[in-house]
């Protein structure tokens, strides 16, 4: 088949990595250009790619997504494509929405997060008849929604019997998402009386000066990745981008979901992802105010391995 040259579009974390487990489906030619936020995670995930940077679009953010659309119809200005890709969130709107691409194929691919509907990107995209839609999710397919097969399906996790069973070395990672705090699972950890002098905590906008260990707001990707490899157990919130890293690295992690009661996120979504954990039996799933040394106990014995 022959490559295309493509805009993939997607914003950093969880969007960017799905989008990039999704590309070898895409048949995309090495001069097609990746759309995202400029973030130490991005430019390690698409080194030696062409990308165009656009700043970073806060959750319902109506005016980045304008200012987006402003610096990608100046860009589009000297390109063309044969389609256009995009895993959300707001950043989808403002590529699919060019007037330069209304002829273009576009494809937009909802996050395996979204396990019993479409996000509200998802809903608006729906609105527009010449974006094709796909779905990780069979449960909700239809005739609008088309299936796609989950970037979940090829990995299982399996007994680690050789584990020791000593004190657990702790990495927590709490995402990247502004401008969400999530001191509840912090000071959970803390109360499962297992974080010490040698935990390393990667506390995003959750800014915190009472914590035993290495404390960063981020880590460079070499580092994170360094931390999560060598830590007995890895503690993180249901974010996508973070759970496909780590079970990527054979890690089975304690995942715990932020909750939009308590202000942690823009909506209860990381229930969905999380559920969807247990489901495939790929992780150890809690709540913040249920965590404990057990849960943590039980990850150290599990490792996840990709099946062919």
């Amino acid at each position: 088949m022959r490559q295309r040259k493509l805009l993939m579009v997607a914003g950093s974390g969880g969007h960017l990595t799905e989008l990039i487990r999704l590309a070898p489906r895409m048949d995309a030619s090495p001069d097609s250009v990746w759309v995202t936020f400029d973030t130490e995670q991005s430019r390690s995930m698409l080194e030696g790619k062409n990308i165009f940077y656009v700043p970073y679009i806060s959750p319902r953010d109506w005016r980045g997504t304008l200012r987006a659309y402003r610096l990608l119809a100046k860009f589009l200005r000297g390109h063309s494509f044969d389609a256009v890709y995009s895993t959300g969130a707001a950043v989808a709107l403002a590529a699919f929405l060019q007037p330069r691409l209304r002829k273009v194929l576009k494809t937009y691919i909802e996050s395996v997060s979204r396990t019993e509907g479409p996000s509200l990107t998802g809903r608006m995209v729906s609105l527009l008849p010449s974006v094709r839609l796909l779905t990780q999710h069979r449960q909700w397919a239809n005739g609008r929604w088309k299936y796609t097969e989950s970037i979940l399906s090829e990995y299982v996790t399996k007994e680690d019997e050789k584990t020791d069973q000593g004190r657990p070395s702790l990495f927590v990672t709490l995402g990247t998402i502004k401008p969400y705090r999530f001191d509840s699972l912090v000071d959970a950890v803390i109360g499962t009386g297992l974080a010490d002098e040698n935990t390393i905590w990667q506390l995003g906008s959750t800014a915190r000066s009472d914590l035993p260990g290495r404390v960063y707001a981020h880590l460079p990707a070499g580092e994170f990745k360094k931390a999560a490899l060598e830590a007995s157990v890895v503690i993180t919130h249901a974010g996508v981008g973070t759970v496909v890293q780590l079970l990527d690295w054979g890690k089975s992690p304690v995942v715990v979901p932020r909750e939009k009661s308590k202000n942690e996120h823009t909506d209860n979504h990381q229930f969905q992802i999380s559920d969807l954990l247990v489901d495939r039996k790929l992780a150890v799933v809690t709540r913040a105010h249920e965590l404990s040394a057990t849960h943590l106990k039980r990850a150290m014995k599990q490792r996840t391995e990709i099946h062919e």
